[in-house]
């Protein structure tokens, strides 16, 4: 998933169309030279609609098309004919994308089904024509509604990444050499902190030729829930991801303490995320010999499994696919 490609933030200036105006018409002809009122309602403004699309997996067309206009609604015409409709505007988007309000930041929807369709900013309603307007006291009413005004908004437009399993951890936990080890995913792999800033995809093998998706979500700090470091443009990924395997380095100081800050965060982002299946990898076990892993065995106070692998000498790798593999099924 290259960098340059893969966008899960946008913001777009939507205008959607004005309706047309009502139509002030009589009928006339050579049988009724004085025919009563015949004008025709004005047609809808266009709408912008967003629309779910399996195939994508970015934001990147609508990265570089700030605004987004659809076209305005005809008037309405004699013989009681409606002007036609504005031009609707679809946008595909893959599925897992948010649509908010850039000004209060207030969810509106998400897209979650292929093809789904959801107006994203409504047209102006036509105006009605003056046919509506005829009553017993009002043979001939020579005025029509105007059509309304169409709407321009500000939009913020966010990706979920949807994977079966989800890597949640402090920077440099070894996620991407993780990831890189057991996939063919190739993610930027350093000794620093935030090497990945955006989500990597990989495509986990399994027996019999089933496989799993995994996705490396960039590391998570403490106090990430309140937007500190790049927290909250990753916390939203794992929402999307059906088992969460947390990992914390062997040589951590304190892997208890290291476990509880990233399920603080992730329960202080959204508390729905801790229903979700939970794994703890103690990764870099290559690094310690059986004495220190006994010794970290007997001081872990956690309630989820964990496993200690090594993604170098590959130590712990297929039980770690064979446990995630199983609570996947037990899921479906």
């Amino acid at each position: 998933m290259a960098s340059q490609n893969f966008v899960d933030y946008v913001k777009i200036c939507c205008r959607s169309g004005a309706g047309g105006a009502g139509s002030v018409h009589f009928m006339r002809d050579r049988i009724n030279p004085k025919g009563g009122p015949d004008g025709g309602n004005g047609g809808r403004g266009g709408h912008i609609i967003l629309r779910g699309n399996k195939q994508l997996w970015t934001l990147l067309p609508l990265k570089y098309r700030k605004h987004i206009i659809a076209g305005n609604g005809e008037v309405g015409r004699s013989n009681i004919s409606s002007g036609k409709f504005g031009e609707d505007i679809i946008l595909e988007v893959p599925l897992g994308t948010v649509a908010k309000n850039a000004e209060t930041f207030e969810k509106e929807f998400e897209i979650t089904e292929h093809g789904e369709e959801v107006i994203f900013v409504a047209g102006g309603k036509g105006g009605l024509g003056n046919v509506n307007f005829k009553s017993a006291t009002n043979q001939s009413p020579k005025y029509a509604q105007p059509g309304e005004p169409g709407k321009e908004e500000w939009k913020i437009l966010e990706l979920k990444v949807l994977a079966d399993v989800g890597l949640v951890g402090f920077p440099n936990a070894g996620k991407s050499t993780l990831l890189a080890a057991v996939s063919a995913a190739k993610p930027k792999i350093a000794n620093y902190e935030f090497t990945t800033l955006i989500p990597n995809l990989g495509i986990v093998k399994y027996r019999d030729g089933q496989s799993f998706i995994m996705a490396d979500i960039p590391g998570i700090i403490e106090k990430a829930h309140e937007g500190k470091g790049l927290g909250l443009r990753f916390l939203r990924h794992i929402e999307r991801n059906s088992v969460l395997l947390f990992l914390v380095a062997a040589d951590s100081d304190n892997i208890n303490k290291r476990y509880r800050i990233l399920l603080n965060e992730l329960e202080k982002f959204n508390p729905e995320l801790l229903d979700k299946p939970r794994f703890l990898a103690i990764s870099k076990a290559d690094l310690i010999d059986e004495e220190l892993k006994s010794l970290i065995e007997s001081d872990l106070d956690i309630d989820i499994p964990y496993v200690f692998i090594s993604s170098v000498s590959q130590e712990g790798i297929q039980e770690l696919k064979d446990k995630l593999w199983a609570k996947m099924q037990e899921d479906y």
